[in-house]
C-alpha cells in the first residue's frame, strides 16, 4: 500500500466518522424536541428507564447513520 493511499483512507475515516457523529447529533435533538419530556433534566434526576430510552435511541440512530454513511 502507498502511503498516500493510507493518508487518504485515514483521511476519509475521520471525515465520515464526524459525519456520523454529527448526524446522530442532529438525530437526538430531533427527537428531544417531538418527546415532550425533557431528556436531559431526567437524565440529571437519575432516572433509569429515561437512560435506557435514550440508549436505545441512539443505538437505533446509530444503525441508520452507519448504513447511510456507508452507502
Amino acid at each position: 500500500m502507498d502511503v498516500m493511499e493510507i493518508l487518504r483512507n485515514l483521511g476519509l475515516s475521520l471525515v465520515f466518522g464526524l459525519l456520523g457523529i454529527f448526524i446522530m447529533a442532529i438525530g437526538y435533538k430531533f427527537f428531544d424536541w417531538m418527546i415532550p419530556v425533557d431528556f436531559n433534566k431526567e437524565l440529571e434526576n437519575k432516572n433509569m428507564a429515561v437512560a435506557v430510552v435514550v440508549a436505545g435511541l441512539l443505538i437505533g440512530i446509530a444503525i441508520i447513520v452507519s448504513r447511510v454513511v456507508a452507502a
